[in-house]
C-alpha cells in the first residue's frame, strides 16, 4: 500500500510548484488573490464568472462593524500589542454557528434538498420541523437587517448576471417563499443564506464554506487592529463593561 501524497504544493531550492503550476512563471502577477484561492481549494482554475461570484462573497463578509470577532480582536490587540497574528486568530475564533459562519448550516440544507423529487414538499417539511423546534431556518432572518438584508439582493444579482443562479439559488428562493407563506410574514434571506447558495453554485464543497468566512473576515480584522493601535478603543470597552455590568453578591 502506497503512502499519502499531496497535490497542493512542493518547493525546492529554485522553485515553488502549486497545483501543478510554477509559482514564479505561471501565478505571480497573473492570478488575482481570488483566482489563486479558488485554484487552491478546488484544484482547478476559476472561470471568469466563478471568480466574480467568489470575489463578491469575499467582499460581503469582510466587514460588519463592531461584531464579536472585531471586539475580540481589539481586546487582544490591547492586551498583546505587537502580536498581530494573535489578535487576528483570536477574532477568527468568533466565526461560528451564530456569527459569520452560519452559512455552513444553510449549505448543508441546500445540498440535502437540491435533488429532492418534490422540492416544495421538502421545503414545507423542513420549515415545519424548524418551527416545531422553535429554531430559525439557517440562512433566514436577521436581528439587525429588517425587513431585508441589504447584502442579499446584490449577491443574487451577481449570480444572475454571471449565469450562476442555478439549482441551489433557485432552491433558496423557493425555500424563502415557503418560509414567508408559513410564517405569515416576510422573513429575509440573510447574507449567509445567499452566500451558501452562491458558493455551492461555483463548486465550493459544503464542508468548507465556513472557511470562506474565515478568509474574508481576517482581512476586516486587520483594519480593526490597525485602528485599535491608533485609538485604544478596547480600554473604553473594558471601562464600559465595568460601569454597566454591576457586581451583586450571589443569592444565598
Amino acid at each position: 500500500m502506497s503512502g499519502p501524497v499531496t497535490h497542493i504544493a512542493t518547493a525546492d531550492a529554485t522553485s515553488v510548484t502549486i497545483r501543478g503550476r510554477d509559482l514564479v512563471n505561471d501565478l505571480i502577477g497573473k492570478l488575482t488573490f481570488t483566482e489563486m484561492f479558488y485554484l487552491l481549494i478546488t484544484g482547478r482554475p476559476a472561470e471568469p464568472a466563478q471568480t466574480r461570484v467568489l470575489d463578491a462573497c469575499l467582499v460581503t463578509l469582510m466587514e460588519h462593524g463592531f461584531t464579536p470577532s472585531a471586539l475580540v480582536a481589539r481586546l487582544m490587540a490591547e492586551s498583546s500589542p505587537g502580536q498581530i497574528q494573535t489578535s487576528i486568530a483570536a477574532g477568527l475564533l468568533a466565526v461560528g454557528d451564530v456569527h459569520a459562519g452560519t452559512m455552513e448550516g444553510c449549505a448543508a440544507l441546500l445540498v440535502e434538498g437540491v435533488d429532492q423529487a418534490d422540492a416544495d414538499a421538502w421545503c414545507r417539511a423542513l420549515v415545519t420541523s424548524c418551527r416545531q423546534r422553535r429554531e430559525a431556518v439557517p440562512g433566514f432572518g436577521h436581528k439587525m437587517h429588517k425587513p431585508d438584508d441589504p447584502r442579499t439582493p446584490p449577491l443574487l444579482r451577481v449570480a444572475r448576471e454571471n449565469g450562476l443562479d442555478g439549482r441551489y439559488v433557485q432552491l433558496l428562493l423557493r425555500l424563502s417563499s415557503v418560509i414567508d407563506e408559513m410564517a405569515g410574514r416576510h422573513v429575509t434571506i440573510n447574507a449567509t443564506g445567499a452566500l451558501a447558495a452562491l458558493l455551492l453554485e461555483i463548486g465550493i464543497a459544503p464542508a468548507i464554506v465556513r472557511a470562506i468566512a474565515v478568509v474574508s473576515r481576517s482581512g476586516g480584522l486587520v483594519g480593526h487592529i490597525l485602528e485599535e493601535q491608533q485609538t485604544s478603543s478596547a480600554r473604553h470597552l473594558v471601562k464600559a463593561a465595568r460601569e454597566t455590568i454591576p457586581y451583586r453578591d450571589p443569592p444565598v
